[in-house]
């Protein structure tokens, strides 16, 4: 479920753009990844939580979201975030 302090703290620090940037959409595609990778684990245990269920749907369609704004942004900061998250392959 919900990402470790020090875990999304590092995150933020890796993605970032500047030292105060905490609300780039890089840094919230990562937060959101390592999220829907919790929740990825969670499931694996427990095979009929549906409520969870529908928390990752909303937190897969967020990133999308955000994705895809990154991409028609920049599509090259894009391609490297999707590269280095291991998103899409």
């Amino acid at each position: 479920m919900s990402i470790q302090k020090k875990v999304k703290r590092d995150l933020i620090s890796k993605f970032s753009i500047n030292d105060k940037d905490t609300g780039s959409a890089e840094v919230q595609i990562a937060v959101l990844t390592q999220r829907i990778n919790n929740l990825i684990e969670h499931f694996k245990n427990h095979k009929h939580d549906n409520h969870s269920k529908r928390g990752l749907v909303a937190l897969v369609n967020k990133r999308k979201k955000l994705l895809s704004y990154l991409s028609n942004k920049d599509n090259e900061k894009y391609n490297s975030l999707i590269n280095e998250l291991k998103i899409r392959g």
